[in-house]
């Protein structure tokens, strides 16, 4: 029983929380630059956000070593309201839904080249939630159909 005891306390102390710091510049710096913020990605030396200013959500994505916005020319558009996003490790690719003109679209954006490509959803449904892979080559996305949630599973070129 006191080996028990003593295993158990070694567990648990080995689960302590004290060593879990916040990184206060870098959520300081996140603070100023936006009013809200929501759905983190994050990858390596990237974090892509929901970023809310002036009541208008966007995509930003954030290079975690000095703290700044990186520019996505080309991914957010003034009509198209994103509602989910992934990264890539590499921050190379991210993978959105976003709502525009009434639909709801699956997106890939590839940033080395300023891209936003639609991908389409065989069979048709409406896209909720992605989820990337590491290598940003395989996309994992829940999609409603007939009233049931399904994952489907993408391989990308």
């Amino acid at each position: 029983m006191l080996w028990n005891s003593l295993l158990l306390f070694t567990l648990v102390g080995g689960c302590s929380t004290e060593d879990i710091r916040p990184l206060q510049n870098l959520n300081s710096a996140l603070d100023r630059s936006s009013d809200a913020r929501r759905d983190p990605t994050l990858a390596q030396e990237w974090l892509a956000t929901l970023s809310s200013r002036g009541g208008r959500e966007r995509i930003e994505l954030i290079n975690l070593r000095n703290g700044t916005p990186v520019p996505t020319p080309g991914l957010n558009s003034a009509d198209a309201q994103p509602v989910s996003i992934s990264l890539s490790g590499d921050g190379e690719r991210l993978a959105l839904v976003q709502q525009r003109e009434g639909r709801t679209e699956l997106m890939l954006y590839r940033r080395s080249i300023g891209a936003l490509q639609r991908l389409d959803i065989n069979p048709p449904g409406v896209p909720r939630q992605v989820s990337l892979n590491g290598d940003g080559r395989t996309l994992a996305v829940q999609i409603s159909r007939s009233g049931r949630w399904d994952v489907d599973i993408i391989r990308l070129p």
